[in-house]
């Protein structure tokens, strides 16, 4: 069959039949096509004409290129091809599937970077609690560290998702919801910002029903609470590395230090698997190593 045929199959069939999110879809797209034009480019037009070692040379190529890639996309890469090639295969279209030896590239385990208690009530208190937008920043913050939300979870809440009292309901990815406590330092500063701040920012712009909204009315961005978390880092005088995770990865590294249970976390986080949750174990691990070469008599 020939290859622009084939692809569009493919892509068909994970859009109908898979159901992935579209910027899965557009990311198979985007790798996809890459191979298809390379293959071109090789003067192959036919998926039969496709081998072992046209694979693993497209592989080597692109593991040469220059700048180096990182290898969580190169294993992407190598991942939406092997798709490809198994689809073709199992669906009759080609002969057989010539990416199957092809094995990803290891990747380095990045365990999370969380802050210290201390650090995170630091910047917690950074933003001014007399500023309307400092008011604004601290419950965005507060909630942030208190529910382990993604920042896109965040800014896509509305108010509405606030009415059960001491618990949020939160839309993570594949537009699943769970349900998350609340504490009461969070709860604290969101009806501050809701009593004292969000009517005269609601007052400035169309009628949103989301909870954060910007200075002059209209739904907060994830970049603008990317900007309030890294000034408040500023302000805190944190020099570690602050990302726009990084209050969900200490919101779920103090949990399990203070003892609570990986699938409650897992639970919380919003993880389809408790594999995911489990990295955050190895962060405690390394705690308890530090503290027990620091203590133990024996330890060096």
């Amino acid at each position: 069959m020939q290859l622009d045929r084939a692809l569009d199959a493919y892509l068909r069939h994970v859009t109908i039949e898979r159901g992935l999110a579209d910027h899965t879809l557009s990311a198979y797209r985007r790798d996809l096509g890459g191979y298809v034009a390379w293959l071109g480019e090789q003067g192959i037009a036919d998926t039969d004409a496709i081998s072992v070692e046209i694979v693993a040379a497209f592989a080597a190529e692109r593991a040469g290129a220059e700048p180096p890639p990182a290898a969580s996309s190169l294993a992407r890469l190598q991942s939406s091809v092997r798709g490809w090639h198994r689809f073709l295969a199992r669906e009759g279209i080609a002969e057989a599937d010539p990416s199957a030896r092809l094995r990803p590239p290891k990747q380095p385990q990045r365990l999370p970077k969380a802050l210290t208690i201390d650090q995170v009530e630091h910047l917690l208190g950074a933003p001014s609690a007399e500023d309307p937008i400092g008011i604004r920043d601290r419950a965005l913050l507060e909630l942030l560290y208190a529910t382990g939300a993604r920042v896109s979870e965040a800014v896509s809440l509305d108010v509405d998702d606030l009415a059960h009292g001491d618990v949020l309901r939160l839309r993570g990815k594949g537009s699943k919801e769970r349900i998350v406590p609340v504490g009461s330092y969070a709860r604290a500063a969101v009806d501050a910002y809701l009593t004292r701040v969000r009517p005269a920012l609601a007052a400035k712009g169309h009628a949103s029903a989301k909870l954060f909204l910007g200075a002059r009315g209209a739904p907060l961005s994830r970049q603008s609470a990317w900007l309030i978390i890294r000034a408040a880092a500023e302000g805190a005088k944190i020099t570690a590395e602050v990302s726009p995770h990084t209050l969900r990865h200490s919101f779920a590294t103090h949990l399990l230090q203070g003892g609570a249970d990986v699938r409650v976390v897992q639970e919380l986080l919003g993880h389809a698997s408790v594999a995911t949750t489990q990295i955050y174990t190895h962060v405690s691990v390394d705690t308890l190593r530090d503290v027990y070469a620091t203590a133990h008599p024996r330890a060096r």
